[in-house]
């Protein structure tokens, strides 16, 4: 396998033409992009149920592309995000993502630097490496707003979303008795209701019996929307590359790709972000990176 870059694609020059093709599908008119962009800003200021910390275009597109572009949905979206953000400040505020490293030295979670099939970029979680005794789940929190936040600078991955996979192997008890309902609430609204990238399917493998009590307990907040797009594969690989074929997959899972660490991510953002437009983003919404 040639050498993956772990890059992030913030230009609109880097969307290639296929993906183009989808957003008009979802609804995004090059002729009309600016007047709905007003029209969505004009509803946000009359409406005026929150006081946002910043409504310039590129900040309102991203919700709008998660969302197909309708403006109501786009809107719910938005608040959503809002609500998360005030109700949750320790999760961004004064957060340094350097800080975060242990994560990725202890495997729990990361991003894949390539796409899959559709584009998309896939979030993997690997519970059962989480020792809750050294690793705070507020922490697996901050790890995944972090990565969040960034994907949805990427306009191929506003447009396509991403994909999630939870893999379960050596999930136990002690885990469960971390992950309480309110653990399970604000999991849901960062990977479905409340930022602005859509999750566009939930995968769970190597599953065992300890995950039936874990599903109890997120399946409340699971919409209806999220029921159709949650998978069920066990340890069956072949189920898994139904949805996303393995030339985009870690060995691990039956594909072609090494592991990538999170702490590979970390290292990407302090080359790449550094005094950059990205980091401006960052810091805007209570990161520190000095």
């Amino acid at each position: 396998m040639p050498t993956i870059e772990h890059k992030l694609n913030i230009t609109e020059e880097e969307v290639p033409e296929h993906i183009r093709r989808i957003a008009q599908e979802q609804g995004e008119c090059p002729k009309t992009k600016q007047q709905t962009i007003e029209q969505f800003r004009s509803y946000i200021l009359e409406h005026n149920e929150f006081q946002l910390h910043r409504n310039d275009d590129k900040f309102l597109e991203k919700f709008l592309r998660a969302r197909f572009w309708k403006i109501e949905n786009s809107y719910r979206l938005l608040s959503n995000y809002h609500k998360f953000r005030e109700q949750n400040k320790n999760y961004y505020e004064k957060v340094r993502p350097l800080d975060l490293r242990h994560l990725g030295d202890s495997d729990i979670l990361t991003v894949t630097p390539y796409r899959d099939q559709h584009g998309r970029r896939i979030l993997i979680y690997r519970f059962g490496l989480w020792r809750p005794n050294r690793v705070n789940v507020d922490d697996i929190f901050r790890a995944t707003i972090l990565l969040q936040e960034l994907g949805s600078l990427e306009p191929i991955s506003q447009i396509v979303g991403g994909v999630g996979i939870f893999d379960l192997k050596d999930l136990a008890l002690e885990h469960i008795l971390h992950l309480s309902p309110s653990v399970a609430q604000k999991m849901i609204a960062l990977l479905v209701t409340s930022m602005p990238i859509r999750t566009s399917a939930l995968h769970i493998v190597n599953q065992n019996w300890v995950f039936n009590t874990a599903f109890r307990i997120f399946k409340p907040f699971l919409n209806a929307a999220m029921k159709e797009r949650l998978y069920i594969h066990g340890s069956d690989m072949s189920s898994l590359h139904k949805h996303i074929n393995p030339e985009h997959l870690p060995k691990r899972y039956g594909g072609l790709h090494e592991d990538y660490s999170y702490t590979l991510w970390l290292d990407m953002m302090e080359q790449q972000c550094a005094g950059s437009g990205v980091q401006k983003e960052m810091e805007q919404l209570g990161f520190i990176f000095n």
